[in-house]
């Protein structure tokens, strides 16, 4: 039996892209899960996204991927809404894990246009029209262009929005000035006053994208700082900029921690993940800070300096 809410209407506040907490044999640590989910909800998060790219969708089997969103869900237990994400090589495949996820009790799917292969702005809208018709529950298009190689044209976003094929963007391009051009496409158009939702997913510039008319955050720091971007939403809300911009400060400061991982040894992605991970073990959310192969972990000396980073943004 599914429990409410699905959603329905405009989602707004802070809606972390959930990490993946594994244990040192690389099998998803289900307790560590509960306890990140408990955490974050405590703080007043207003969804959860499972299978983000900080929950390293791309990284694990499908059985993996739909027990993390079954204890997402679990203890969510309908309290806010829990969106999923689908990510593949081509249409019938996102359909398929889309499928899944529905099952799974998702409340929404967040897809992006398939990666590896280059795909036309036309067959964007033919795959997200396709995928949309394939479900019961919302879709919401997810733009990162960094991962799948073309960007989301905001003019493609305003017509899927305008036909009711997605509810929602989850805009992690980065790009300020797309997200404008979306946001004022889709209000033109009636699509904002219908209730499509737009998400940023960046953590560096969240206060920028709310003042811009951003309904909400995305962010995978998070996961380490669920309070912060809480309050950071809430002042954007109420119109206190000054306010707004202290957090995010503070917030741009922690998330230095990303960059603590030797480019010479590992990636980026990497590093981001081994630190977000690093920083919930270390405040005792999460039991390990292991991250999925072929990713290599953070050195004594790189983990050191993540606890430096919580200990200066006051969370050790």
């Amino acid at each position: 039996m599914r429990s409410e809410p699905a959603v329905t209407g405009v989602v707004t506040g802070v809606v972390p892209p959930v990490c993946t907490p594994l244990t040192d044999e690389r099998e998803l640590d289900v307790p560590s899960l509960e306890r990140l989910c408990g955490f974050l909800l405590d703080a007043g998060v207003t969804g959860l996204f499972v299978g983000g790219s900080t929950g390293e969708l791309a990284y694990h089997p499908d059985e993996v991927r739909l027990r993390a969103l079954a204890v997402v869900r679990g203890v969510a237990a309908g309290a806010v809404p829990v969106l999923a994400g689908a990510v593949d090589l081509s249409t019938d495949r996102v359909i398929a894990q889309a499928r899944a996820a529905e099952a799974a009790g998702a409340d929404a799917v967040v897809a992006t246009v398939p990666f590896y292969s280059p795909t036309h702005p036309a067959e964007m809208l033919d795959h997200f029209t396709a995928v949309s018709r394939a479900l019961s529950v919302p879709l919401w298009a997810y733009d990162i262009p960094a991962n799948v190689q073309r960007k989301l044209p905001a003019e493609v976003t305003a017509q899927l929005a305008g036909s009711g094929a997605i509810a929602g963007l989850k805009d992690s391009s980065g790009d300020l000035d797309a997200l404008r051009t979306v946001l004022d496409l889709t209000a033109a158009g009636g699509a904002r006053a219908r209730g499509f939702s737009v998400l940023t997913g960046s953590e560096v510039m969240a206060d920028i994208a709310l003042a811009l008319g951003a309904d909400g955050v995305v962010p995978g720091l998070g996961n380490v700082d669920p309070h912060g971007y809480v309050a950071l939403y809430e002042a954007a809300r109420r119109g206190d900029t000054k306010e707004a911009a202290r957090q995010q400060e503070r917030l741009r400061a922690l998330f230095a921690l990303v960059r603590v991982g030797d480019p010479a040894r590992i990636g980026g992605y990497a590093s981001a993940i081994g630190a977000f991970k690093e920083a919930l073990a270390r405040r005792g959310v999460i039991a390990h800070a292991t991250t999925p192969r072929p990713m290599g972990p953070l050195s004594a000396a790189e983990r050191a300096e993540v606890a430096d980073h919580l200990r200066t943004a006051g969370l050790l």
